[in-house]
């Protein structure tokens, strides 16, 4: 038994844990939990727990319903809003079949198998998001704004404060450290910067950020939303993701003397993102909804370009930290909160690694609005456009072997019907807008 399950086994016995809740994700990222006693907790870590995956969407058919959960003794914490309740503690899981093979439609194990393939090439991958989301006073259709704030705004138009407050202490109560928060540009949005860790780390710390969240939210007897674009006419929430890859202690994205800073690694990184970038769309922007954020006007990405200072780029390239090269960088801006972090991830990072083992050659930085630029100015220059709908998406996404590859055949497959259908619902909807707009003319 290692160290670590040894201090989770006493932990829960000196703090009087009644239940411990082992928590994972099915493909669409939303977060599944059951609980056991800590009369099986030593079970759990030996042999893993059973369930039936085929109650699940996205993991399995009938006919291969036992799964395996398996807790990861790393990510023990104590659930901060139990209040005087019993304690709750909480685990991360890895799912594997009853034979002991990693499960293909587990999203987390997906992305450890491609975090093993950059550490195969001597890279660790670290990520650290800028997560928006909105607080309403309810989750009814009509979403009503509790203050009409600004960027930065502070009080007495950033009412929502305390709740960002008990929701930072409640992250780092979990472990989970936290850079920044402010008011975000939109009324009644907000952001939290977590501090880069490792990916594995960070999209376990984005699943624990979205129920934390939520959960003070809900104490307070409001909503929070994830929903990428929620309020017509105002900017929609981003998940701005920092991306860098180290070898060892050392920022392989840093080369001294080189243009821009970067090294041929990050140069070759950022190419893989551009070149691949409407393919992996799909996973990094994977609702209907989505595709109301990426449009023309607001600060989100159309544009498949990068640079150094435009908002506007799909990459973005943040000043350094002067003599910190640690700090050096890249910024992917297209995808959204709602994501699924283990999945978006994985085809991220299969994306730029593509693009550095192969050597691709970094377009030029384009540093103005592309959305000025005329169809012939940007045919000429070579820009392209990120997919305008979920529908595009999927079928760059379905076309793409490195996506097929990263994500595995089960997962592949899965998340395609499942988007599929979740389209074809779309396209038989009549909106508002369509009614409001036709219906007296038409």
């Amino acid at each position: 038994m290692d160290k670590q399950t040894e201090y989770v086994l006493r932990t829960v016995e000196e703090r009087g844990i009644r239940f411990i809740r082992l928590w994972f994700t099915d493909v669409l990222g939303y977060l599944k939990s059951f609980a056991i006693t800590p009369a099986e907790l030593e079970t759990a870590f030996d042999e893993g727990m059973q369930f039936d995956g085929s109650a699940i969407d996205g993991f399995s058919r009938v006919q291969e319903a036992d799964m395996l959960a398996h807790p990861d003794p790393t990510t023990f914490q104590i659930l901060p809003w139990r209040g005087d309740e019993a304690g709750v503690a909480r685990m991360f899981c890895d799912l594997t079949t009853p034979d002991g093979e990693p499960f293909e439609g587990d999203p987390r194990s997906v992305l450890k198998r491609n975090l093993e393939r950059a550490g195969d090439l001597g890279y660790t991958f670290f990520v650290g998001p800028e997560v928006e989301y909105f607080y309403f006073e309810d989750d009814g259709p009509e979403p009503k704004a509790l203050d009409r704030g600004g960027y930065f705004d502070l009080t007495p138009l950033d009412v929502a404060q305390e709740y960002r407050r008990r929701t930072i202490m409640a992250l780092e109560n979990l472990g989970i450290p936290v850079e920044s928060s402010h008011h975000e540009v939109s009324p009644s949005q907000h952001e939290i910067d977590l501090r880069y860790t490792d990916a594995l780390t960070m999209a376990d710390s984005l699943m624990t950020t979205r129920l934390a969240v939520k959960e003070v939210a809900m104490e307070n007897g409001i909503h929070a939303t994830f929903m990428p674009k929620p309020v017509e006419g105002v900017d929609g929430s981003g998940l701005h993701l920092h991306l860098s890859l180290f070898e060892g202690d050392t920022n392989a994205f840093h080369e001294t003397g080189a243009e821009y800073g970067l090294s041929k690694v990050a140069q070759g990184f950022v190419a893989g993102l551009l070149h691949h970038g409407t393919a992996i769309t799909a996973l990094t922007n994977q609702w209907v909804n989505s595709y109301k954020r990426l449009v023309s006007g607001y600060d989100a990405p159309v544009w498949i370009t990068w640079a150094r200072n435009n908002q506007s780029s799909l990459v973005r390239i943040p000043t350094p930290k002067k003599g910190k090269p640690t700090s050096t960088r890249i910024e992917y801006r297209s995808p959204d909160p709602a994501c699924n972090p283990y999945l978006a991830f994985s085809v991220i990072l299969a994306a730029g690694l593509a693009g550095v083992e192969g050597n691709y050659e970094l377009p030029d930085e384009i540093r103005s609005d592309v959305s000025g630029f005329s169809g012939e100015e940007r045919a000429a220059a070579g820009i392209s456009r990120i997919p305008g709908n979920l529908a595009s998406a999927l079928d760059a996404m379905e076309s793409s072997e490195l996506v097929a590859e990263a994500l595995g055949e089960h997962l592949f497959e899965w998340f395609l019907r499942n988007k599929r259908n979740e389209w074809d619902r779309y396209q038989r909807h009549v909106s508002r807008y369509e009614l409001v707009e036709y219906l007296p003319i038409l």
